[in-house]
């Protein structure tokens, strides 16, 4: 069991700040189409300098982040911040929140740790998040979707929002894969002046009354929208049969049928094990 400090702001701008400087250090190019979905940010005027956005209750939302690689999240994080100097809290794995390295960092950073048997716990934690306005991030396909299309999706991102009364902010990521995905290890030379495509869809209003599975299909219609948009306007051609391309493109990424084999023959994730 790490040791567990309580949420400080303090770390979360360290944070953020390592990743900017990370993008920085390698002249990463991020490009963003759809910053008018994004919530409008919090007034700072009486705020002291540097501080994060306030937490206002009745203006929280879910976001909602593809996850084709391992560093997603992060440059979504970094968007959030950029808006509005907005701190989100991500579903993560009690692998993560029990590691004697990582677990100190996500208690830090305020994060929301999914239990190993019943993930109940974190959802009425989150739910409650979000009606104090937090932002509470999740990736809804649960594990890196090595076709580079959207795979099926949980349906914990709609219901929250349903129960919180709060909007989904759907961001697809496209291009950070190339830095750090499954079978793909982080290269400095892939990184260097590399381009990460971030789009942020329409705000998705879920109705309660709503199916969960048909409004959580409608979302990854959504998510998979804003990569299409990504892939229409990135700023670097792919060699024919390139890894981090998807095959319907001509790329040498497996197909939809092929990822759910493989997926299908690793079986569920067990306690501790390593996130999918």
């Amino acid at each position: 069991m790490p040791w567990r400090p309580r949420p400080s702001e303090r770390f979360y701008r360290v944070i953020v700040r390592t990743g900017l400087a990370l993008i920085r250090l390698f002249r990463i190019r991020v490009i963003v189409t759809g910053r008018g979905h994004l919530p409008a940010p919090e007034p700072l005027d009486d705020a002291p300098r540097g501080s994060s956005r306030p937490v206002v209750p009745g203006r929280g939302a879910v976001v909602a982040i593809t996850h084709f690689g391992y560093l997603d999240f992060a440059f979504a994080e970094l968007l959030l911040w950029w808006h509005a100097r907005a701190q989100m809290r991500f579903l993560v794995t009690q692998a993560a929140a029990d590691h004697w390295f990582a677990g100190p960092a996500v208690s830090a950073a305020g994060h929301v740790a999914v239990g190993y048997d019943s993930g109940s716990h974190a959802y009425d934690n989150a739910v409650a998040r979000l009606r104090e306005g937090e932002y509470i991030a999740i990736l809804p396909e649960a594990g890196v979707s090595r076709s580079f299309r959207v795979r099926e999706c949980k349906t914990g991102a709609v219901r929250m929002a349903a129960e919180a009364g709060v909007p989904i902010i759907p961001v697809s990521v496209w291009g950070a894969h190339r830095l750090m995905t499954r079978r793909h290890g982080f290269s400095p030379a892939r990184a260097w002046r590399a381009p990460v495509r971030i789009h942020v869809g329409d705000p998705v209003a879920v109705d309660p009354a709503q199916d969960p599975q048909q409004a959580t299909e409608a979302l990854r219609g959504v998510l998979q929208a804003g990569i299409d948009a990504c892939i229409a306007d990135f700023p670097l051609t792919s060699a024919p049969g390139a890894w981090w391309m998807p095959a319907d493109l001509g790329g040498g990424a497996p197909t939809d049928e092929e990822r759910q084999r493989l997926d299908d023959a690793e079986g569920p994730r067990r306690a501790g094990g390593r996130r999918r």
